[in-house]
């Protein structure tokens, strides 16, 4: 029987699409040049939840599994957030809106950090500008921590607010790398090289 190769593009361009377009969004409400969550849940849905998932499905059938691992726990991230945001809102009832309590939101926000940090450093070995975003990622998730717990409640506002917005653009920037390095097949975008201290 003749055996068949399935080539899978490299789906981590949409992924980091998809992390770029919901921070964006996000930031703003941070930021207070928006106000509000209840536009910002489509594209946690479909930017943050579906086109993360979406590269997470595809980099697992091409072994990858820190870029699986990645856009999956942060796919699954987004949907949570947005679904947090619903029951804030009421859409589930009144009774799950009086029943919530954000301090469990700010224990979710410190196992992420757990989860960033060790992600971090697997970022190491990939490209300098993925290490930024993951960086980036770890301060946001300290100010989302914090400030849900009431520690530095405005400083780590602030924190996860630039974090965020930090965090969109150098996604904007390497999601826009891999589809042009690969288009013209040569470094369009440099995105550095790895640091070379586990490997």
């Amino acid at each position: 029987m003749e055996e068949r190769k399935i080539v899978v593009a490299d789906p981590s361009a949409l992924g980091l699409f998809g992390l770029a377009m919901v921070t964006l969004v996000a930031s703003s409400s941070k930021l207070g040049l928006t106000s509000g969550v209840s536009l910002i849940i489509p594209w946690a849905i479909f930017l943050g939840s579906f086109a993360q998932l979406f590269a997470c499905i595809n980099d697992a059938k091409k072994d990858n599994i820190f870029g699986a691992t990645a856009f999956g726990g942060y796919a699954f991230f987004w949907m949570g957030v947005a679904m947090t945001w619903m029951i804030n809102l009421g859409v589930f009832g009144e009774g799950m809106k009086a029943n919530a309590d954000i301090k469990q939101l700010g224990f979710a926000f410190v196992g992420y950090l757990i989860f960033s940090v060790f992600m971090t450093i697997g970022a190491m070995e990939t490209n300098k500008v993925l290490f930024l975003i993951f960086l980036f990622i770890d301060f946001l998730f300290i100010g989302l921590a914090c400030s849900t717990f009431g520690i530095m409640e405005h400083s780590m506002h602030n924190l996860a607010a630039y974090s965020e917005i930090i965090i969109s653009m150098l996604a904007f920037y390497n999601s826009a790398a891999v589809v042009l390095n690969k288009h013209f097949n040569k470094e369009f975008l440099p995105i550095g090289k790895p640091f070379g201290i586990f490997k």
